[in-house]
């Protein structure tokens, strides 16, 4: 096997390769996910104006302290009327359109109301409780910027500032393919030797939530012919995914096809466990990735290797991996080799966030890691990393 390449050079490497996709425009309710591909400007002011924090009487400053006579009354999603004299007050809701000549709102709990006049009984600084047209955002700023991904708070300032669709990068279309002649469908009856086919379906819900359209190809059984016809089909795709087939054995067929078939092998063989046997290649603007079977190690690339090459097709800006901070609950021994991606529960507490490691690490134990929530990285090396140490991780949340 050739030297197994670092973490680090083999996550470069990957993005190196990585061509931004083509864009399209989104409408802002199928846009959630989605990577934006130009900056989103506020097509209005917002507020679009000056508005009350409060429910309350909008006044002058220096009529307060004071007695006012209140003139109008001014609901949310009406126009303010007539201009705010000296020693008036007009009650307003909160959202409410502050009329001109008013530069403050006073809360209701803060006045006594009688007969049509409140009586204001502290002075009153100018500006409080209003809110200032554009005080969130001005017409024609930036609201989201490119390669930002969009969540819900993204979403909803997008449309409180006026937008109805965005330019986002088209979604990847991922094609997933699991391989081996052990592999049955879960809820099919298991013959010996068996096994359920969880790789294909891990995958295609790890690749989807990072915003591809997942394409999950029937399992192939250990045969030349099934393999290049599958593997052809996946090459059609922005990115094909495999699970299985690319070590050493003699049932391990897909990188000596894949090759026939014209793909790039721009390596194989990554100095991470679980994952070593990662194969990374590219045929035209395809990107090939072949993660060993056992689906731990399945889960690992994904969210190591295949999860930031996707976010990066959308333009993303940090495709990451992104990783977080927190302290071992328990002392893990580290990999003279390879860096290490151990499964953990992660604690909070009012110190940070603690990382209890799972017992059973191998790498076939996918049902242990349904507990888990954290990829804690454990960096080669010797010795061991202690109770309470300072290390990174990856949520898997």
């Amino acid at each position: 096997m050739p030297e197994l390449l670092s973490l680090e050079e083999a996550q470069a490497r990957i993005l190196d390769r990585v061509a931004p996709l083509n864009v399209e425009r989104v409408p802002l309710e199928h846009a959630s996910g989605r990577v934006v591909a130009e900056a989103a400007r506020a097509v209005v002011d917002l507020p679009p104006f000056p508005s009350s924090a409060m429910d309350g009487f909008a006044v002058r400053s220096s009529d307060t302290p004071g007695r006012l006579h209140v003139v109008a009354r001014i609901a949310a999603g009406a126009p303010a009327g007539a201009e705010l004299e000296s020693g008036q007050a007009m009650a307003i809701a909160t959202g409410g359109v502050v009329p001109d000549g008013a530069d403050s709102v006073v809360p209701i709990e803060h006045v006594v109301e009688k007969d049509n006049d409140v009586e204001v009984p502290t002075s009153v600084d100018k500006g409080d409780n209003v809110r200032p047209r554009g005080g969130d955002v001005g017409a024609g700023d930036i609201v989201a910027d490119a390669g930002a991904r969009l969540g819900p708070a993204q979403i909803g300032a997008l449309a409180a500032a006026g937008l109805d669709a965005v330019v986002c990068a088209r979604r990847p279309r991922v094609a997933v393919l699991a391989t081996g002649t052990e592999l049955r469908r879960p809820g099919e009856a298991l013959g010996p030797g068996q096994v359920y086919e969880a790789n294909g379906i891990l995958l295609a819900a790890a690749l989807a939530a990072a915003g591809a359209d997942v394409e999950q190809l029937p399992a192939v059984a250990d045969d030349e012919a099934a393999h290049r016809s599958a593997l052809e089909r996946g090459l059609e795709a922005d990115m094909l995914v495999t699970s299985g087939g690319v070590s050493v054995g003699p049932h391990d067929l897909v990188r000596g096809i894949l090759s026939e078939l014209g793909v790039e092998e721009v390596f194989w063989g990554v100095a991470v466990k679980p994952g070593k046997p990662l194969a990374f290649g590219v045929r035209g603007a395809t990107l090939i990735f072949g993660l060993p079977g056992n689906p731990v190690s399945s889960l690992v690339g994904a969210v190591v290797f295949v999860r930031p090459a996707l976010l990066a097709l959308q333009g993303a800006s940090v495709p990451g991996p992104v990783y977080f901070e927190g302290r071992l609950a328990s002392s893990l021994r580290r990999n003279r080799q390879r860096d290490e991606f151990q499964r953990a529960r992660s604690i909070a507490s009012d110190d940070g966030v603690w990382l209890e490691p799972l017992s059973g690490q191998e790498s076939h134990m996918i049902a242990r890691a349904a507990s888990a929530d954290a990829l804690v990285l454990v960096p080669r090396g010797e010795g061991e990393l202690e109770r309470g140490e300072q290390v990174r991780y990856l949520s898997l949340a």
